[in-house]
């Protein structure tokens, strides 16, 4: 099935990455590459690529870009392989892809996310299966806070070989990174009511407790067992899910609002009575929602 599979792969200043991720594309007659227009080395790696074609166009959000990738830039195979330039097929998953035999109401796959720090691949992170795969002509996307949904109408299937997030960029862009991500987070959860909320989201509300809650959930779940590279996966997360705290104290204290124990159970009622409208009982990990970024406990990709 790989002649009927184009790769998109989006990239804004990925030198540290996209080598890798292009690399893993050999197979591939035709890459789309959509760039926010680097101005590091990502443009002289990727042109080193035979069968890549380059397009330029100015960041708004990612639901724009990858609009643009499927319908501005001639893809011709029925079949998309999405990914960002830190997303790196393993030689198991480009097999499974080679004998892929999709029905014909299949209209994506979601693939199992391994994820690395520092080339490490880890036991355990927050990072859901993602819709990496899908029909081009049946694909529509929608912002969602700092990311964005896959829309396709149909059934989605799941992959079995694992595909690598792998991010080698310096530490100080993921800070830059999470510092807007958290921003436009925030003002979802701040907008949105809690109905509309996920599971992650309600316990975000409360201002306080995700911090802690993924701390000791990514402990519990194995993190410790990697050395420094998971310990540097938990810290990392927690310091997310803070930093989206404190976006959230600052909006209270700019409206000069206080936070009394009964507007904490309100939130904590509200996202008590969401849980139970999805067919929960509680405090639970929830699956994934039906889009290409949704998370359980992380809303960012820590890119």
């Amino acid at each position: 099935m790989l002649d009927q599979i184009t790769p998109v792969v989006l990239t804004y200043n990925e030198a540290p990455n996209v080598g890798r991720t292009l690399e893993r594309l050999a197979w591939a007659r035709d890459i789309v590459v959509v760039d926010s227009f680097s101005d590091d080395e990502t443009l002289g790696i990727v042109s080193s690529f035979s069968q890549t074609r380059v397009y330029q166009r100015p960041f708004d959000n990612f639901a724009a870009q990858w609009s643009f990738a499927l319908k501005q830039t001639g893809i011709e195979t029925e079949w998309v392989l999405g990914l960002d330039a830190d997303l790196v097929l393993t030689p198991q998953s480009i097999d499974e892809l080679k004998s892929l035999q999709p029905p014909q109401d299949t209209h994506g796959y979601r693939a199992p996310i391994t994820y690395c720090v520092h080339g490490k691949a880890l036991r355990y992170s927050l990072l859901p299966p993602l819709l990496v795969l899908y029909r081009r002509n049946v694909a529509s996307y929608s912002a969602d806070a700092h990311t964005y949904r896959v829309e396709l109408g149909g059934d989605v299937g799941m992959l079995r070989a694992p595909i690598l997030h792998d991010d080698r960029k310096p530490l100080r862009r993921w800070f830059q990174s999470q510092q807007q991500y958290m921003e436009l987070e925030a003002s979802k959860i701040l907008t949105a009511t809690p109905d509309k909320l996920n599971f992650a989201d309600r316990i975000r509300r409360l201002r306080i407790v995700a911090p802690l809650a993924v701390f000791v959930y990514c402990l519990i779940k194995g993190g410790a067992l990697d050395g420094r590279a998971g310990l540097y996966y938990v810290m990392q997360r927690s310091v997310a899910e803070l930093l989206l705290s404190l976006y959230l104290l600052e909006h209270d204290l700019r409206l000069k609002k206080t936070r009394p124990m009964e507007s904490l159970n309100e939130d904590l009622a509200s996202y008590l009575v969401g849980s139970r409208h999805e067919g929960g009982t509680g405090v639970r990990p929830v699956k994934h929602a039906q889009d290409a970024r949704a998370t359980e406990l992380e809303s960012a990709t820590p890119s």
